[in-house]
């Protein structure tokens, strides 16, 4: 079984790719919504609670882990891998494939301050051309504008905001470099202008995944979506995005048993 997680509904971006490449194979997903937003946690939080869920996950049978965050990955997949004894898959922006392809010498990335702050991500983005002019824009608010449903003029507000400084640099190439953001894929579109191309990795994580797993995750093709927060909210939200709502159904949605104090992690940062 392959098990996915992230805060919220970002993560079903990537969960969907994985089906497509891996019709067979059994999908767990949890979304940690009582834990949201990540964005703006502290490391050693975002440790603890990604070794509580990743723990869990594998207790449940899970073989091959998919950090579908990249706040998570940035700063808590690398200790994954040095503890567990499994196949753990992070997602990063898709720097390489829009320093390679831009034409105008201007690349976006939008992202989590948490993110772009990153070691991780500072050593990524410095493996490409310095000559590409890199608009790193933090989107403070945006995952958390997207966990509360399409229908929100906060959304509109947070992406115009972000998005005038790449308008200014005339850049051609723009990172989703936050698994929630192609669920306003289309919006940002309309502000940035078809002449932009949006890249988003989840379809490439989809096939790295389906690399390491191949047949050997093979099962009954079940999905399960889980959440730590409201299962109602999380049924709400799958009908509410068109992106989500052609993939999944409310009935593959539950909300978690006793995950041995998951929804109780303490503390929280500021952003």
């Amino acid at each position: 079984m392959i098990g996915v997680f992230d805060s919220g509904i970002g993560g079903l971006t990537v969960l969907q790719w994985i089906r497509q490449r891996l019709p067979q194979a059994d999908l767990l997903y949890l979304a940690d919504q009582a834990f949201a937003p990540y964005g703006a946690k502290s490391t050693e939080l975002l440790q603890q609670r990604c070794d509580r869920i990743a723990d869990w996950l594998i207790a449940q049978g899970c073989t091959v882990l998919v950090v579908a965050c990249n706040t998570a990955t940035a700063h808590c997949v690398d200790a994954l891998r040095l503890r567990l004894p499994f196949d753990i898959i992070g997602v990063e922006p898709g720097i390489k494939p829009a320093a390679l392809g831009t034409r105008s010498g201007a690349i976006g990335i939008l992202a989590t301050e948490n993110t772009l702050a990153s070691s991780r991500y500072q050593q990524l983005a410095s493996r490409f051309n310095p000559n590409t002019c890199v608009v790193n824009q933090p989107c403070p608010g945006l995952a958390d504008a997207i966990e509360l449903g399409p229908d929100t003029e906060r959304i509109d507000a947070i992406l115009a905001r972000c998005t005038s400084a790449m308008t200014d640099a005339g850049v051609d190439r723009v990172v989703l470099g936050c698994t929630h953001y192609p669920l306003v894929k289309d919006r940002l579109q309309r502000l940035l202008g078809s002449q932009v191309q949006l890249i988003d990795t989840g379809e490439a994580i989809a096939g790295e995944v389906a690399r390491r797993a191949g047949s050997a995750e093979w099962g009954q093709g079940s999905t399960r979506l889980l959440t730590t927060g409201s299962l109602p909210r999380l049924q709400q939200l799958i009908g509410a995005y068109p992106m989500l709502s052609s993939h999944f159904q409310a009935n593959q949605c539950e909300a978690t048993p006793d995950l041995s104090g998951l929804a109780q992690t303490s503390g929280s940062s500021s952003a």
